[in-house]
């Protein structure tokens, strides 16, 4: 009698519509379901349109999918998200290329002195030229080549005028290929721009800007420096050898004008691919 009594009152609760009142789900087993407009349907298997705005008659619509995150204001034929968020960003890019141009000296960039052509794959630059007989290359890439400003006033959280700011330099590792027409190698210098030899006041007696890193034998043409073979490094070289080598890249026209002038071109292929950047970056968020 009593399992009658319970099977009968829960028939009673399986057939009865829930009011406002004590609306609850029902469980995912149960097969029934209520009228599209009903509140009650179960919400693991709603559809997108019944998370719209136009789908179920309640009106209801949880916060997760009201987020506007998830629905922007905006949106184009790209099929990607926009937000307020994107806007602003785009806004801001907008002004920052604005800038970026106004202090860009010149859109073409500046000519190597003493014969140099100058050949571009992305970043990275290739400058090449010959004497009598022998061919010399260097190449660098301008990534990563604006050395990091660690000045007092920055470490004591002052800010200097725009006016004051030091101009942004491109210092570049660079790599100087020596080729012989008869030698089966050539001659590969790794060389860079110290820090503290970049830039030396009046008065001071002039030094190399530069500095050679390691010296080694690679085949010719190879992009990539084997590891096979033997690399002369020189920290710990004798100065006399030193000098030696530093006055054979000179005499190929490696000397201090040429890195004075490759570190401008440099700083130009930097800022221009700066530019470029932010150009692609505002046509990614914007989907121009």
């Amino acid at each position: 009698m009593l399992k009658s009594v319970v099977r009968a009152v829960g028939a009673a609760v399986r057939l009865c519509p829930a009011s406002a009142s004590t609306a609850r789900a029902l469980p995912l087993s149960c097969p029934a379901l209520c009228a599209p407009g009903s509140a009650t349907t179960r919400p693991f298997t709603r559809s997108l349109w019944m998370l719209s705005n136009s789908g179920a008659s309640s009106g209801f619509r949880p916060k997760l999918f009201s987020s506007k995150v998830l629905s922007p204001a905006v949106s184009c034929g790209c099929g990607g998200l926009h937000t307020e968020g994107d806007k602003a960003f785009g806004d801001f890019l907008t002004d920052e290329i604005k800038e970026e141009r106004k202090i860009q000296k010149s859109k073409t960039l500046p000519k190597m002195s003493g014969g140099w052509e100058l050949e571009m794959n992305g970043t990275e630059a290739k400058l090449t030229r010959s004497v009598s007989g022998e061919k010399i290359s260097v190449t660098f890439n301008v990534n990563n080549s604006i050395p990091p400003n660690f000045e007092e006033e920055a470490e004591q959280g002052q800010q200097k005028p725009a006016e004051d700011e030091p101009e942004m330099i491109s210092t570049p590792n660079f790599v100087v290929e020596v080729t012989k027409q008869a030698a089966k190698h050539s001659l590969v210098f790794d060389c860079h721009f110290p820090e503290d030899e970049v830039s030396h006041g009046e008065g001071e007696e002039e030094s190399d800007i530069f500095a050679i890193r390691e010296v080694s034998f690679q085949p010719e043409g190879d992009a990539d420096w084997k590891e096979t073979s033997y690399t002369l490094n020189t920290d710990s070289l004798d100065w006399a050898l030193y000098d030696h080598l530093m006055d054979f890249l000179a005499d190929r026209g490696v000397d201090n004008t040429f890195a004075d002038e490759l570190m401008e071109l440099s700083t130009a292929i930097e800022h221009q691919e700066y530019i470029r950047f932010l150009e692609d970056l505002q046509g990614f968020v914007k989907c121009h």
